[in-house]
């Protein structure tokens, strides 16, 4: 095979690739944000002993946990505003990405509630605290320490699926990645900067993640 490796093209559009890939973290975050939020009502939802709390949260998140994102990417993109919902290109992915991460961390949470002892809740009511606050002040901080290292590969999971947003041409990495192909047509220089640029992000996201969990780790 006679071909030659050129990555001038590549670092000349080097800065398109960072904004690509600033917008990838900024959809990440504001994502998995909202979804920490779904994802925590969902958990205490499913954990509810009424059934028309608990079988809309188990229908929700068994729905989208089956689902591929780029299905739901493409529904939310095209079908929606069929349906009189219209959205931008970077909101409907937001709110899809959003959806799909409550799904998911709301498996992660449940978990956390049940590795949680029981007494502390009802430690919590023999001094007085209402159930809410039981929850706020307890039960959701004690959640979060004992989810953490599963929160962190969901994360980095999630950061990933950002690629899926140029399938609406959402201008983050990968559709930076794929515009200077196609105009350069340098393929292998093009992804091999790309892949070095998603995994030295996601190696940061993993040490800032960690060090995190070391931060709120209980002493022993």
């Amino acid at each position: 095979m006679d071909y030659n490796l050129n990555f001038a093209v590549v670092w000349r559009n080097f800065d398109a690739l960072l904004a690509g890939l600033g917008l990838s973290l900024g959809l990440a975050v504001v994502s998995i944000l909202i979804g920490a939020v779904l994802g925590l009502i969902t958990a205490f939802a499913l954990m509810a002993k009424h059934p028309l709390v608990r079988l809309p949260a188990r229908a929700y998140v068994t729905v989208i946990r089956n689902l591929p994102i780029l299905v739901l990417v493409l529904f939310a993109y095209f079908a929606l505003p069929q349906m009189g919902l219209r959205l931008s290109k970077i909101h409907s992915f937001v709110l899809v990405l959003s959806l799909y991460s409550g799904a998911y961390l709301a498996e992660v949470f449940r978990a956390g509630l049940l590795s949680i002892p029981k007494g502390l809740t009802e430690a919590g009511l023999a001094i007085g605290l209402t159930g809410m606050q039981i929850r706020k002040s307890i039960i959701a901080p004690l959640m979060l320490r004992n989810v953490l290292p599963s929160l962190s590969s969901t994360v980095i999971s999630l950061f990933k699926d950002t690629s899926l947003a140029a399938a609406i041409a959402v201008p983050e990495l990968t559709f930076a990645a794929r515009k200077i192909n196609v105009e350069s047509f340098r393929v292998i220089e093009t992804w091999i900067v790309t892949s070095g640029l998603y995994v030295a992000t996601c190696f940061l996201i993993a040490i800032s993640l960690r060090l995190i969990e070391r931060r709120l780790a209980l002493p022993r």
